[in-house]
């Protein structure tokens, strides 16, 4: 008799499923409206401040290639062209 009332409190498959998907978006909904955006002026300060660190630190990656492959060839006995 117990297994008779706890298959009929699970239910269908799909209304299980749909009931977990609705309390997920539900959740989703609620966090974002938790959450404080940034106005355009901090979004537009952010994004010149990460574009400036990704050039700086591929102008420094390519300095140091550059120092590599002429100290490579140096070894070599390549002359560098």
């Amino acid at each position: 008799m117990a297994t008779e009332t706890k298959t009929k409190k699970k239910g269908n498959i799909f209304a299980r499923i749909g009931r977990g998907l609705a309390g997920f978006f539900k959740g989703i909904i609620a966090e974002l409206k938790k959450a404080t955006w940034p106005t355009k002026k901090e979004l537009f300060k952010s994004t010149v401040s990460v574009l400036a660190v990704c050039i700086v630190i591929g102008v420094l990656i390519f300095g140091i290639d550059a120092v590599l492959r002429f100290l490579v060839g140096f070894l070599r006995g390549n002359t560098p062209s």
